[in-house]
C-alpha cells in the first residue's frame, strides 16, 4: 500500500513504488498520529507543569489566553522543523550545517554539557513521584539511577515503533490523570473563558512569557523532525500528514497546560497556596490533594506525575541521541569530503542512526556521567554555562528555522507564506526576552 508507515526499516515507500507514486500527497489520517504526540510528552516535563501551577495560583484564570498562544507558537515551530524535514530530504543538523560551521561548534558545546545536566535532572525528576508512591522504600538516589538505567535499556533494545507505542501510553496516563484532577477540583466555566481575554495584571508579565514560551519548548523540538522521519515519512507527500500530528499533539499540550492552570487557580489561588519551586512542587501538590480529596486522587496523581517526568526522560534519551549520532556521522563526512546525499533523512527512517554506535555513545553520556551529580552539589561555573546555553536554544532554532525556510535551501513550494513568517519571527523574538531573562537569573543565584 502507497500510505504504508512501518516506523524504523522503512522509508514510506512501498516495494515496487515509482517515484511519482512516492511523490504523490498522501491524505490526512489520525492513523499516522505518532511523532507530535512523542515531542509534545518529551517537552512537557514535571517542571513545566510546575510553572504552569504557580501562575495558576498567583493569578488565577487569567493568563489562560497566554497558554493557548503558546500552544500556536509551538504547532509553528514544530511544524517548521517537520516541513523542513519532508521538504528537503535532509536533516536539520544537515540544513544548520549550511549556515557555517559556527552552528557545528555551538550545537557541539550545547549538547555535551545539556546532556551532563540534564540526565542527573531527569533521573532525579523520575525517581520524585516514586519515593513518593513507597516513602518507606530506597532513597531518592536508588530509584534516579534505577529511572536512568531503565530509560538506557530501553532505548538501546527496542526501534522507533516500539518507542512510540510505550510514549503514547504514558501521554494517556498523562492526558487522564490531569484531565480528571482538573474535573475534580471544580472549574469556573466563566471564569475559564474570561480568562481567554488577553489581560496583564502587575507583575505577571515574565509568567506570560513562560506560559508562552516555556511549555512544551525544548532541544526536543528539533529532534521532531527526526521522530517524523523515523515514523517512515520521507518526502513532501507526508506534508498534510505531518500537520496533523503536529496540531493533535500541542492541542493534546494545551489540555495539559489549562489543566493545569484550572488546578493553579481552583485548588491554590482561592486557599492562597503556595508550592515549592522545581519538581517538587508536585510533591506539594500530591499533599495538598491528599488532605482535600484523599489518598487514591494523591497516589493516581503521582502516578501521572510519573508518567509526565519517565516520558521526559525516554524522550530525550531517544531524540537528543538521534540528534548527536547525525551531528558526529555529518562532520565525520564532511571531513573525509562525502558528498551530501549521504546524510539524507532517509538513513534516520530506515533506523541507521537507531543502530549507530554515535547513538549509543550519547546514551551512555546522559546515563552514567550525570550519576555523579546526584551525590555532588552541581559546580557553579557548569551550571552557568548550562543555563546560558540552554537559554540560547530556543533562539537558536526559532531563527535558523526562519533562515533556512526563506533561503533557496528549501524548494519553493514550501518556502515560509506570510503566516509562518510572523509566528517564526514572533516566537524568536519573544525567546530572546527569555534567553535575556534566564541569563540574568542564573548570574544572580
Amino acid at each position: 500500500m502507497a500510505d504504508s508507515v512501518q516506523g524504523s526499516g522503512s522509508t514510506g515507500v512501498p516495494p515496487g513504488a515509482d517515484a511519482g507514486e512516492a511523490s504523490r500527497p498522501r491524505k490526512s489520517s489520525w492513523k499516522y498520529i505518532g511523532p507530535g504526540i512523542v515531542v509534545a510528552a518529551t517537552g512537557v516535563g514535571a517542571g513545566d507543569l510546575v510553572a504552569t501551577l504557580i501562575a495558576g495560583s498567583k493569578f488565577g484564570y487569567t493568563l489562560m489566553w497566554a497558554a493557548v498562544i503558546g500552544c500556536v507558537v509551538k504547532i509553528a515551530l514544530a511544524e517548521a522543523t517537520g516541513r523542513w524535514h519532508l521538504s528537503t530530504g535532509r536533516t536539520l543538523f544537515e540544513g544548520w550545517r549550511s549556515l557555517g560551521q559556527w552552528t557545528t561548534w555551538y550545537f557541539a558545546v550545547y549538547v555535551v554539557i545539556w546532556g551532563f545536566i540534564y540526565g542527573a535532572t531527569a533521573m532525579s525528576s523520575s525517581a520524585l513521584p516514586v519515593v513518593a508512591l513507597f516513602p518507606d522504600g530506597p532513597s531518592l538516589k536508588f530509584w534516579a539511577i534505577v529511572c536512568g538505567l531503565a530509560g538506557l535499556v530501553f532505548v538501546w533494545f527496542n526501534r522507533y515503533a516500539v518507542f512510540e507505542k510505550v510514549m503514547t501510553v504514558l501521554v494517556g496516563i498523562m492526558f487522564v490523570v490531569v484531565v480528571y484532577v482538573a474535573i475534580r477540583v471544580g472549574p469556573s466555566v466563566g471564569k475559564s473563558f474570561a480568562g481567554l481575554a488577553p489581560v496583564l495584571p502587575d507583575g505577571s508579565l515574565l509568567y506570560t512569557l513562560g506560559l508562552i514560551g516555556g511549555v512544551g519548548g525544548t532541544i526536543t523540538m528539533a529532534a521532531y523532525g527526526y521522530w517524523v522521519n523515523a515514523k517512515g515519512m520521507t518526502n513532501s507527500s507526508w506534508m498534510k500528514v505531518m500537520r496533523l500530528d503536529n496540531r493533535v499533539a500541542y492541542l493534546t499540550t494545551g489540555i495539559f497546560v489549562i489543566a493545569m492552570l484550572i488546578v493553579g487557580a481552583e485548588l491554590l489561588h482561592s486557599a492562597n497556596l503556595a508550592l515549592t519551586k522545581g519538581d517538587r512542587g508536585l510533591i506539594d501538590l500530591g499533599k495538598v490533594l491528599e488532605d482535600r480529596f484523599g489518598t487514591v486522587t494523591s497516589k493516581l496523581f503521582l502516578v501521572g506525575f510519573f508518567a509526565t517526568s519517565f516520558s521526559s526522560l525516554i524522550g530525550v534519551w531517544h531524540g537528543v541521541s538521534l540528534m548527536f549520532a547525525d551531528f558526529v556521522e555529518r562532520f565525520r563526512r564532511d571531513r573525509e569530503g562525502a558528498p551530501v546525499e549521504l546524510g539524507t533523512a532517509a538513513e534516520v527512517a530506515e533506523g541507521k542512526r537507531e543502530k549507530s554506535k554515535y547513538f549509543r555513545w550519547y546514551l551512555l553520556w546522559l546515563t552514567f556521567p550525570p550519576m555523579a551529580l546526584l551525590w555532588l552539589d552541581q559546580p557553579f561555573g557548569l551550571v552557568v554555562v548550562y543555563g546560558v546555553l540552554g537559554a540560547f536554544f530556543m533562539p537558536f532554532l526559532a531563527l535558523t528555522l526562519l533562515w533556512l525556510l526563506n533561503s533557496s535551501r528549501t524548494p519553493g513550494e514550501w518556502r515560509n507564506g506570510i503566516l509562518s513568517n510572523v509566528l517564526l519571527a514572533a516566537s524568536g523574538l519573544l525567546f530572546v526576552v527569555l534567553c535575556v531573562q534566564q541569563i540574568i537569573e542564573v548570574f544572580n543565584k
